[in-house]
């Protein structure tokens, strides 16, 4: 999505070059030709950035200055003057401008000055907007915020914390957390996907290996241990772990010392350990799989991340990052539509964040217009087949794609409503909170699809 730039100046030829610049440069510009005029336009639209004059008729840059410091505080203003209003100029940045630039422009001085500005004011507007969670970490449920309090409170101990969750419910977004926020943070974070490598490779990847210490080793290689010294190494999904390379790290991690395959020498290592797994490591004991004695180890402090199905307040959230981001990049101004929302926060998600996070992707780069719509979701209409009142698939087998889930995603709807509202003895109030919509969303479905208000 282009950013948008407002210029205020009362002489037209101003506000023409500035505009060509600025258009040329890849912005979406409007212009005014007064501060009345330009306090109007940012009243009533969103601007990353506001260029004005200093000296014009009635209301001047100044009073525009002041006015969106109180009304918009994060708006970067930057002041056009000339040789002989300098010290205004940096008199009104001690007011709060962002900068200045000075009559003739430098092409190149007001592109970077307009760039800062612009980032200036996307960080601003982060730290500004309503809170949706914690270290980058979207969510806001009880239970994310329990696991926002418990980041605080062991990311400044050295201790092995094991990570555990299902496939996309966001472990390494919280090992990351944890590094950010300890004393480690300026120092490498490593992270292994334990399910990733091939077996034969395994002591390599973590711990190196000298030169000549196997076919293809035509030189020594630091492994993941030493790469991560000072830092924090990451294994994620580490119940892919061979036993004996269970065995190697068991020691790796008591005694800090370990040695590259092929050498003798030992190499002594300050890493703090996080692993994670979608596996029951408690259950892969009981089987024999997994060594007890490296499960204790790593099970010092345990974080269990829910599923996002046990969290779909978070939904909207998610989905709305998700947009914003995949807008940003795909150069898009897609919204998400109550009714495609009502579906998303249904929807189960057996994939989690991540599949939530591919169909999001999909659907802004795929989207014919500007609103994605029920219609336009892809990758979720499959289930809408699987209802109480079954489906033939003979049934709509002449429709395409889209009317072919318009025609489904009434019958999901009705029978996932029904469910909430009768395991909620009717009480309009709680079944909406279970289903994750508001509680108007759900009395204006249960009025389309005749189903009795008993709340």
């Amino acid at each position: 999505m282009k950013k948008r730039i407002l210029i205020i100046d009362d002489e037209p030829s101003i506000r023409k070059v500035l505009a060509a610049h600025l258009t040329h440069d890849g912005y979406e510009v409007e212009t005014a030709k007064d501060g009345g005029e330009g306090i109007s336009k940012i009243d009533t639209a969103q601007f990353h950035a506001v260029v004005t004059d200093l000296k014009m008729p009635n209301i001047g840059g100044l009073e525009v200055l002041h006015w969106a410091s109180r009304n918009h505080p994060g708006l970067p203003v930057i002041i056009i003057t000339a040789h002989g209003t300098v010290d205004t100029a940096v008199e009104a940045i001690k007011l709060g401008a962002h900068d200045y630039v000075t009559k003739p422009f430098d092409r190149d001085e007001l592109k970077l000055i307009i760039r800062k500005a612009v980032q200036t004011e996307e960080a601003s507007a982060r730290n500004l907007a309503p809170a949706t969670g914690k270290f980058e970490i979207v969510g806001q449920t009880p239970g994310m915020q329990r696991i926002y309090g418990l980041i605080e409170k062991v990311a400044q101990s050295p201790t092995t914390i094991l990570i555990t969750g299902e496939s996309g419910t966001g472990k390494e977004l919280v090992a990351r957390a944890l590094h950010d926020q300890s004393t480690r943070e300026d120092k490498a974070f490593i992270s292994v996907n334990c399910g990733a490598i091939p077996e034969t490779l395994f002591e390599s990847e973590l711990f190196g290996h000298e030169k000549g210490a196997f076919t293809g080793a035509i030189n020594a290689r630091p492994g993941r241990f030493e790469l991560a010294d000072g830092g924090t190494l990451f294994l994620d999904e580490v119940g892919e772990l061979p036993l004996d390379m269970q065995v190697k790290l068991l020691r790796a991690l008591q005694e800090r010392t370990f040695e590259r395959v092929g050498g003798v020498k030992p190499i002594t290592v300050d890493v703090r350990l996080i692993a994670s797994t979608n596996r029951d490591l408690a259950e892969e004991v009981r089987k024999g799989t997994f060594r007890q004695d490296l499960f204790y180890r790593l099970n010092v402090i345990p974080i269990q991340l829910p599923p996002l199905r046990s969290r779909k307040q978070d939904i909207p959230l998610l989905v709305e990052h998700f947009v914003s981001r995949f807008n940003e990049r795909l150069e898009r101004n897609v919204t998400v539509s109550q009714e495609a929302m009502d579906i998303l926060v249904t929807w189960n998600w057996p994939g989690n964040i991540r599949e939530l996070e591919n169909v999001m992707e999909r659907s802004v780069l795929l989207n014919e217009g500007d609103r994605i719509l029920a219609s336009d979701l892809p990758g979720i209409e499959d289930p809408l087949i699987d209802t109480d009142e079954g489906y033939s698939p003979a049934e709509h087998e002449e429709l395409g794609l889209k009317e072919y889930v318009r025609a489904h995603t009434a019958k999901l709807e009705r029978a996932r409503i029904q469910k909430a509202l009768e395991a909620e003895d009717n009480n309009v109030t709680r079944a909406a909170k279970q289903l994750g919509i508001s509680r108007k969303s759900l009395q204006t479905k249960m009025k389309e699809y005749g189903l009795r208000n008993e709340d």
